[in-house]
C-alpha cells in the first residue's frame, strides 16, 4: 500500500512517515501540492493525507485539480489538518465532490489514530 503525505512541515511528514512505514505501508512525502501531483502518477497511491495549510495552492485547490484527473478518483482522501473542519463551511455537496473520505482536527488526533484511519479506509477500498 502507498500512502502519500502531502504535509508542509518536514519534521511531522517525517514522523507520519515513519508511522506508517512501521505498520507496512510505503510513505512518501510532498511538501507543496504541486510536488504532490507531480508524484501521483508514479506512486499511484491508495490513500493520501493531506494538510489543507499548504504554501501555493490550499489542500481544497489541491483537490479541486487532484479530482479533475480521471484516473485519480478512486484514490481515497484523509484530511489531517490543523484547519478546523467547522472554519471551511463546505456544503455535504462539495465534500462528496472533492472525495473526501474522513476529515482528522491535528489538535485532537492522536499519531495512533492516523495509522488506523489509513488501514480502515484502505480496508474499506480492498
Amino acid at each position: 500500500m502507498n500512502v502519500l503525505i502531502i504535509e508542509p512541515d518536514g519534521i511531522l511528514a517525517k514522523v507520519y512517515q515513519k508511522a506508517m512505514l512501521n505498520t507496512g505501508k510505503n510513505a512518501y512525502i510532498a511538501q507543496t501540492a504541486q510536488k504532490a501531483i507531480s508524484m501521483i502518477d508514479e506512486l499511484k497511491p491508495s490513500v493520501i493525507i493531506l494538510e489543507l495549510q499548504l504554501s501555493g495552492h490550499s489542500g481544497i485547490e489541491f483537490l479541486h485539480e487532484f479530482r479533475s484527473y480521471e484516473d485519480w478518483t478512486n484514490i481515497r482522501v484523509i484530511i489531517h489538518s490543523s484547519v478546523p473542519k467547522t472554519s471551511l463551511n463546505l456544503n455535504s455537496r462539495i465534500w462528496k465532490q472533492l472525495g473526501i473520505d474522513k476529515y482528522l482536527y491535528k489538535a485532537t488526533t492522536s499519531l495512533d489514530r492516523l495509522v488506523d484511519s489509513v488501514s480502515l479506509i484502505h480496508y474499506e477500498n480492498s
